[in-house]
């Protein structure tokens, strides 16, 4: 198996997961390929998604997983005007007001255990570092944080939300659902960026796009295609064989 220490921070994972270097048997297929080629996206270029585009990106995604069929996902969906109508609010909120707004869900631990906190503080040290912003910089990293409620320059952002009502399974469903929406993008050529950082400024949201107070705003997704097409996955994962564990198989 291929590990990080072998390949590039900016390479593409496809070669090494699927390509020439891959165990004996194992097939690239068109599957891998999007779930590797996939990255977060943080800037798009300004051509447009088609409404249908977005349609039937939904459409397809509307297949994940949901236990007992309750499929706890809804989708606002922006584009042109409407969508620069919200980012200029948020923006308002982010430049004005940032600490008057929290999200109603925590996404991170208070206290997190290693290797989760290492691997967190390698993202800063990688994702900060590749723009040549110093971690101490809290100017430099809120004006990159500010660039998300623009979506990174995308023609197309989704805002998610799930009713709060539900229970933690329902957001293990809403989880593949948006991991599929994100997948069936980058079938048709797009790239995207999920952004938990909207769900912060849930109030604005709520009153801009009329969400009923049952919706909890989980997070924002950018889509649309990408600036730079070339560029690779920054964050590096952990090989298979670092978080499983096999028994009882033959080879």
């Amino acid at each position: 198996m291929i590990a990080w220490s072998e390949v590039g921070p900016r390479e593409t994972m496809r070669d090494a997961v699927i390509g020439a270097g891959a165990a004996p048997g194992l097939e690239r297929n068109c599957i891998d390929e999007i779930i590797v080629g996939r990255f977060a996206c943080r800037e798009f270029s300004s051509v447009a998604v088609a409404r249908r585009t977005v349609e039937q990106i939904l459409d397809v995604a509307r297949f994940a997983p949901s236990g007992a069929n309750i499929q706890p996902w809804h989708v606002y969906a922006l584009a042109g005007a409407a969508k620069d109508e919200v980012s200029a609010s948020l923006l308002r909120a982010h430049e004005d007001a940032r600490n008057e707004h929290t999200s109603e869900y925590k996404y991170y631990a208070r206290d997190l255990p290693d290797p989760y906190l290492d691997r967190r503080q390698e993202f800063g040290r990688l994702f900060y570092g590749s723009l040549g912003i110093a971690q101490t910089d809290a100017e430099a990293r809120s004006r990159q944080t500010a660039k998300n409620y623009a979506f990174f320059g995308a023609p197309v952002g989704l805002i998610v939300t799930i009713d709060r009502r539900l229970e933690v399974g329902s957001w293990l469903d809403l989880g593949m659902f948006i991991q599929n929406v994100m997948l069936a993008a980058a079938g048709r050529g797009l790239q995207s960026c999920p952004q938990e950082t909207f769900a912060k400024y849930h109030k604005v949201l709520r009153s801009l796009l009329s969400i009923p107070a049952e919706q909890m705003v989980v997070c924002g997704i950018s889509i649309g295609h990408a600036k730079d097409p070339t560029t690779g996955r920054l964050m590096p994962r952990a090989d298979a064989e670092a978080f499983a564990s096999f028994k009882g198989f033959e080879n």
